[in-house]
């Protein structure tokens, strides 16, 4: 506030007087001597001509946040984090520009890794590659033969002009599937709408994972029949609706109130302690924990196989959609051993390494009955918030890497533990 006032060339006793306070309860506001309320915050921000959220942050605001994370950063430098708030007061324009660019450098890491786990990984991709390498092997020998044969019957050469026209347009129906794959790259990144599971991820990433609709008292699945049917693909338009039952079926078994108020009288939310409370089966809990409104965990489920089923992400945590499985280690582990949790504090690595605390339970059920197969889900919480300090869960945090091509560790889990990563064709 001091830096604003004098970088408008304001006298303290002139603001005073147009606030109508005195000049030493001004000097003792500045100096941060006093609290301030509301309605003097919002008089003094407009004797200064700024917004009074400006002034409410100040060194708890966002740019201030993303500046301390970016001197983190090191890169040589040693910049005077003392000083955030006069930089925020006297120069808010490179100050803003700064944290912008911090955050842009964040977003193009975490594009880079997205498109890094595509190139190496992604199913779609490999096939596109494949089917117009075989187009040009074809073409070429084709080719070949109408040049280095001369004696060729005619027969034979119109059935290898023939050929040759049938896979250069294989060629072009290939080399454009490619194309708009990887134009839709930068899209993909972001969104990950490339598939129906991820049509759907992103339809309900854009209401939050959440509809009020679902919860008691609501319309039901049936308010939501409009939105489901303006899903691009039928598939998605089915998983959309297998979701939105799901979630009904969690609202009717756990109350949105009466689950607030247990999370209220738990503090570390267990999810098993929350299952046997509302006798219920725990990946309900999960999924409660992560759908309901406000909800900040992430949660990624999926079957028996490691396939996974539905991922709610979180800002920091990479979760491949293909290949490495190095962050998704306790989700494998617990599908490996039904019915026992696991807990675990992980460390993702990136310009500012971030810490999350994960909880992992796998359930088996027969829906045959006892002669029939056995069925498991996996389910793996994602919370930013680490375990109660000197709790059984607290520990120092394992290093997990977005790739193993990359990760910077030695003995990782997977190596020590290859038999929790499970083999998907």
């Amino acid at each position: 506030m001091r830096e604003r006032r004098l970088a408008a060339g304001i006298a303290q006793a002139d603001l005073a007087r147009a606030v109508g306070i005195s000049a030493s309860y001004l000097n003792l506001i500045e100096h941060n001597r006093r609290r301030i309320s509301d309605a003097i915050l919002g008089r003094l921000a407009t004797g200064l001509g700024v917004e009074p959220a400006l002034l409410a942050e100040g060194a708890e605001g966002g740019a201030a946040q993303d500046m301390r994370a970016a001197a983190l950063l090191g890169l040589g430098s040693k910049p005077e984090l003392d000083r955030i708030d006069e930089l925020l007061g006297r120069f808010p324009g490179w100050a803003d520009l700064l944290a912008e660019q911090y955050r842009r450098i964040g977003h193009l890491e975490r594009m880079v890794a997205a498109l890094n786990d595509r190139i190496s990984h992604d199913p779609h991709l490999s096939l596109a590659l494949h089917e117009v390498l075989s187009a040009v092997s074809s073409v070429r020998s084709t080719a070949a033969i109408l040049a280095e044969t001369e004696d060729i019957e005619p027969e034979w050469r119109a059935r290898f002009h023939g050929n040759l026209h049938a896979d250069s347009e294989r060629l072009a129906v290939g080399a454009e599937a490619l194309v708009a794959y990887l134009d839709g790259s930068e899209q993909a990144a972001d969104t990950g709408a490339t598939a129906p599971q991820e049509e759907l991820e992103s339809w309900l990433a854009e209401n939050h994972w959440h509809f009020d609709a679902l919860e008691l008292g609501g319309g039901g699945p049936q308010a939501l029949a409009a939105d489901i049917a303006a899903l691009a693909s039928a598939a998605a338009r089915s998983l959309a609706q297998d979701w939105v039952e799901q979630a009904a079926q969690d609202a009717k078994r756990l109350p949105l109130a009466a689950f607030e108020a247990a999370l209220a009288q738990d503090a570390q939310g267990d999810p098993l302690r929350l299952a046997r409370r509302f006798g219920c089966d725990v990946l309900a809990v999960f999924r409660r924990l992560a759908f309901r409104k406000g909800a900040t965990d992430g949660l990624v489920m999926c079957d028996g196989s490691g396939a996974l089923l539905v991922c709610k992400r979180v800002e920091g945590f990479s979760v491949p959609r293909h290949g490495a499985a190095c962050p998704l280690w306790p989700l494998y582990s617990a599908l490996s051993r039904p019915s026992q949790p696991v807990a675990a504090l992980v460390e993702m690595p990136g310009m500012v390494p971030q810490q999350f605390f994960l909880r992992a339970f796998c359930a088996a059920t027969y829906p045959q009955g006892i002669a029939g197969p056995e069925l498991r889900t996996g389910a793996m919480l994602i919370s930013k918030r680490g375990p109660a300090a000197g709790g059984s869960e607290a520990g120092a945090a394992l290093p997990v890497g977005s790739t193993c091509r990359i990760c910077p560790r030695a003995g990782c889990i997977a190596r020590r533990e290859p038999s929790i990563i499970p083999q998907t064709v």
